[in-house]
């Protein structure tokens, strides 16, 4: 039986460290979903955030990680965290962190929900975790999900009384039924806790790469903690987790997500969801961190997922990770030299060498952050942009086609993430690639803007921009 020894002292001093080091602290008020395997955790979780955050299937032990979402109810914002299922034994390395993981979430939290299964009713795993809960010392809201009949009383879940943790809180997590009542009653537990932190200006970093190139060892790093489970397993990671930390660098959210493999690799339902769970951390993400594993060199893969990058047009820095086996003179050198070559349709980007294990040069990823992000929000005035659009013309004369002229009449930019200008020409069809690669490359050079993908807007007088035209590095629109 897995043994919990509840401690206030442990859960004060991991919440001290929290605030101190810039850990994963969503809010003061911290509710957990416990329970045994398979019994609808996650999908209550997803019905409770609003969000589609934690993978949901069938098969037992899908959830691995904490994952953590904010809720509110009744003007009240709590941290919810999904955790993985509390078994009796737990057999391999990958199970045993799950369980650590989850020891964690219940040490943490300020109330417990345990999650049971009307369907196959009280069983002898129930009452196990219902007395390792017991010994926590934390409030216990007992909630019997799959009650899905309507408009009769669920029957199945007076068994769960036998338990004695108090009232029972018949829902169902797919239909939503009941859950109204559970957040009262975790809105009567919490409501006198305390203050909530917000983070108004916080900065959401994607980490993304290959299977096993170490990002989960990358955000326990940086966390502090086994905040992730990590195994030389592939695909140990499958949802996208939510990290957040606050240091003196300010406040960030770091998105571990499962690597993206090949698609012809992708057999199992479970790859597919965490493939598209990786592809949305993108999409929310303020800038990318994309891991490379210096020890196998530059693959296809690799590729593909700094295509998929620049195609959303998010700020990016390589992170060339397990540095410490590569730990030669002139190797930083060839590496670079290596990447320029073979990914130079982001010659923008910045190369960060580092090693999650032993932490070396961890800790200056967040100015690389910090950096990338301003430069994917910098807004440049009228004026200056002008100027420099005289000095370039001047530099070197638009093209001509068939004894016309290009003419630009002034440029502008119009919004950020990131940096958008429009250029006002006599004819768009004049406009040539390799110009707009040109003009592209001086606005780098003159206001540096490295880090961060460019898109140009080209427009005649009266006519909107549709379409696009993907370029080096940007992206160029062109009117229809």
């Amino acid at each position: 039986m897995v043994i919990i020894e509840a401690s206030r002292l442990l859960r004060k001093v991991l919440k001290r460290a929290a605030l101190k080091g810039g850990r994963n602290v969503l809010s003061e008020r911290i509710v957990a979903l416990v329970g045994r395997p398979n019994v609808g955790k996650s999908t209550l979780f997803n019905k409770l955030s609003g969000k589609r955050l934690s993978i949901v299937s069938d098969t037992p032990g899908v959830t691995r990680d904490r994952i953590y979402a904010t809720c509110q109810w009744n003007g009240l914002s709590f941290s919810l965290v999904d955790t993985g299922g509390l078994q009796e034994s737990s057999e391999g390395e990958i199970e045993e962190k799950i369980m650590w993981q989850t020891r964690l979430a219940i040490e943490t939290c300020d109330v417990i929900v345990f999650v049971t299964d009307a369907r196959s009713g009280l069983t002898n795993q129930d009452r196990e975790v219902a007395l390792i809960l017991r010994k926590s010392g934390k409030p216990i809201i007992l909630c019997v999900n799959k009650c899905d009949k309507i408009g009769k009383v669920c029957t199945e879940a007076y068994e769960f009384y036998s338990l004695a943790l108090g009232d029972v809180v018949p829902i169902s997590s797919v239909h939503g039924h009941g859950t109204g009542d559970l957040l009262d009653k975790i809105w009567k537990l919490i409501k006198d806790h305390g203050e909530v932190f917000e983070n108004k200006e916080q900065i959401k970093v994607a980490i993304t790469g290959k299977p096993n190139v170490g990002k989960s060892s990358l955000v326990n790093k940086i966390v502090g903690q086994e905040r992730c489970v990590v195994s030389d397993a592939w695909g140990t990671t499958r949802d996208a987790i939510d990290v957040e930390v606050r240091n003196s660098y300010g406040d960030f959210c770091f998105i571990d997500t499962a690597g993206l493999r090949k698609k012809g690799k992708i057999y199992k339902d479970l790859d597919r969801y965490s493939a598209i769970r990786t592809k949305m951390a993108i999409d929310r993400s303020d800038v990318c961190l994309m891991l490379v594993d210096v020890t196998t060199g530059l693959t296809e893969q690799d590729l593909k997922i700094a295509g998929l990058i620049n195609k959303a047009l998010k700020p990016c820095v390589i992170v060339a990770n397990k540095c410490d086996v590569k730990d030669r003179p002139g190797f930083a050198k060839e590496f670079e030299e290596d990447f320029r070559k073979r990914f130079a349709f982001i010659p923008w980007v910045r190369i960060a060498f580092i090693s999650a294990k032993t932490g070396k040069r961890v800790e200056g990823l967040f100015s690389y952050i910090k950096h990338a992000f301003s430069r994917g929000s910098e807004r440049i005035s009228t004026g200056k942009i002008n100027s420099f659009l005289s000095d370039a013309v001047l530099r070197m004369q638009p093209p001509t086609s068939r004894g016309k002229r290009l003419k630009i009449f002034y440029m502008t930019q119009v919004s950020v993430s990131p940096p958008t200008f429009v250029l006002f020409v006599n004819q768009k069809k004049l406009f040539h690639f390799s110009y707009q690669r040109y003009i592209e490359n001086r606005l780098r050079e003159s206001f540096g803007l490295d880090s961060t993908p460019i898109r140009l807007v080209i427009r005649e007088k009266g006519e909107q921009a549709v379409g696009y035209a993907n370029a080096r590095g940007g992206r160029m629109e062109l009117s229809s």
